[in-house]
């Protein structure tokens, strides 16, 4: 088993994948656009910064894309509040790790403060050493600046980590680190070229817990 276990959080550990979804697309029609459904996929895992204003661009070169992502985040943050719910083996695969003294860290394109708060919200804060936030790396997922930066501040090389992520653009930065690459599929299903990158792909994380526990990964 390795000594590490670095989780991304919306849409691997939490259910927000989907509230993001829907904002990228009814922001967008606050904005006067129509609604592009290609974006979500193109933009899921960034984190919010210079790259991800350029995506908003590329498909909505009218909009002020700094306006757009923060009122997506807005949109979204006020949705987690009324109700923030956990993905599929969640508190499962983290008290195992947590029993097996695997050090935990996130690491999310979501700002800190934003990972810090809903880790409080669900109960799940004390399990988790390390978080990494989107507004602590200069380049976002797909690079792998905040894998690398996790596992630093494990004191544990990448390698040593198991990575969790839903995301396209989440894995292929995982991959790109050098530590285990985990998808756990939320809006987006892998395609091959994806599935190659991986080290395993599992439906949810009770799945990948047993996995693990059998020696498989």
């Amino acid at each position: 088993m390795k000594h590490g276990a670095i989780f991304d959080m919306d849409g691997t550990l939490f259910d927000t994948e989907k509230l993001y979804r829907q904002a990228w697309l009814d922001v967008a029609a606050e904005f006067g656009e129509e609604k592009n459904y290609d974006l979500p996929k193109a933009i899921s895992g960034t984190n919010l910064g210079e790259e991800s204003r350029a995506i908003v661009r590329r498909f909505y070169p009218n909009i002020n894309a700094e306006a757009y992502l923060a009122r997506v985040l807005e949109e979204v943050r006020a949705c987690s509040e009324r109700k923030l719910e956990l993905m599929t083996g969640v508190e499962e695969i983290l008290n195992f790790f947590k029993a097996s003294g695997v050090v935990m860290a996130v690491a999310s394109a979501a700002p800190v403060e934003v990972i810090e708060k809903n880790l409080t919200r669900a109960n799940l804060r004390g399990l988790f050493e390390v978080l990494v936030g989107g507004d602590m790396v200069d380049n976002g997922k797909p690079s792998p600046d905040i894998f690398l930066l996790a596992a630093e501040k494990l004191n544990l090389p990448v390698s040593e980590c198991y990575i969790f992520e839903d995301s396209l653009n989440g894995i292929k930065a995982a991959a790109t680190s050098g530590g285990v690459a985990i998808m756990i599929p939320d809006q987006v299903q892998p395609n091959d070229d994806i599935k190659k990158i991986c080290a395993a792909v599992f439906p949810n994380l009770n799945e990948a817990r047993q996995a693990i526990m059998e020696g498989r990964l």
